[in-house]
Order: structure tokens, then sequence, then C-alpha cells
């Protein structure tokens, strides 16, 4: 089984790495990897793989800890880079998806991979992106899902309240397409409490 997780790793290593260097843009395009839009549901919270400790630096170079920041929420991870045509398409999805959920106790956090740190800024700040992400150009959080690896960008992963992978899907996608799984992970365990005073 670790042999098999190796592999897995060092296969979602390789592909991110063919996506690109981070370098000139039209040249990463070029070597981006078609997507295999592959969706894998974990209905059964049993059968649930543990996610990774999530903790780097965000694109403005300050230390981000997904487990300190965010306790108890609901994480979707987004892997993407400025380079790829279909991050940019799937953005303003991810966007109205991260701020319809924002009441559920949900939080959207991205993993910029091979990228610029000034191109990937410009990016975000294009689209108007409310979340943080984290600026991982060697592929490192990548590597560490090595039970479900994002095996193309974008990939986006779903993590329950228990830290676990609730979905993964290796595909640009729509917010009708992505807000009903967040949602019913979300109100899995019911309703978040509302703290007091808060009207």
């Amino acid at each position: 089984m670790r042999l098999k997780s190796l592999g897995l790793a060092l296969s979602a290593l390789f592909l991110l790495s063919a996506c690109g260097s981070g370098g000139d843009a039209a040249t990463n395009q070029q070597r981006f990897v078609s997507q295999d839009g592959q969706t894998t549901l974990y209905d059964d919270p049993a059968d649930r793989p543990k996610a990774p400790a999530l903790s780097g630096e965000d694109l403005a170079g300050n230390a981000l800890d997904i487990a300190a920041a965010y306790p108890g929420k609901v994480i979707v991870v987004n892997f993407w880079a400025s380079w790829c045509p279909p991050c940019r398409a799937e953005g303003p999805e991810l966007v109205a998806v991260a701020e319809a959920t924002a009441d559920l106790d949900v939080q959207f956090v991205g993993i910029d991979i091979r990228d610029e740190r000034s191109k990937a800024e410009a990016f975000e700040q294009g689209l108007g992106v409310p979340y943080p992400s984290f600026f991982d150009p060697s592929g490192r959080l990548a590597m560490q899902f090595a039970d479900v690896p994002p095996t193309t960008i974008p990939a986006t992963i779903v993590i329950d309240r228990e830290g676990r992978i609730a979905a993964v899907f290796r595909k640009a996608l729509l917010a009708s397409g992505l807000q009903p799984t967040v949602e019913q992970i979300a109100l899995e365990a019911g309703p978040r409490p509302i703290p007091s005073g808060s009207g």
C-alpha cells in the first residue's frame, strides 16, 4: 500500500511538473496536461482518506496554516496556475461558490502551482478572488495528496470538517457542478451553531 501511494505521488509530481515551469506563459500553455475529467465522491465518511496538513506561505509571502486558520471548516482546495486557460475559465465559478457557501462555514483555499508570484497575484486580483492561495511553485503541497493525487490542473479537492477528503474533481468546474457537493458535505453534521451575539 505504501509503495502504491508513493507511486501515485510521484505520478502526480511528474504530471504537474509537465504543466510548466512558471516561465513563458505561451510555453506553459503548450505543456498543459489535458484534464482527465475524473470525479471521485466518497459518500461514506468511513471510506474517506485523511487529508494532509497544509501549511506554507501565501502569494504575499505570509505564513498560512489551514488547521490553525480554519478549524472545523469544510475546506475546498483548488489547484491552479495563472498560465492555465481552464483555471481562468473556472475562476469566476469558484468565486461564486465560495461566496454562496461562506455562511455554511466553508473556506476556499487555492494552491498556485509552477507559477511566478507576480503573475499569480495579478491573476487573482483580476478575478477578484476573495480567498487565500498558497504559493507552491515546486508542487510540494500537491505531493502530500498521495492517496488522491491532483494529476492535472485545475483540480479541486473538498475536505470535510473532520479533515477527510470527501470529493476530488480533476477538471474545470462550473458552479452548478461544485456547489451542490460542497453544500452536501457542509451540512452532513447539521447546521453549524450560530455564535452568540451575532444577531
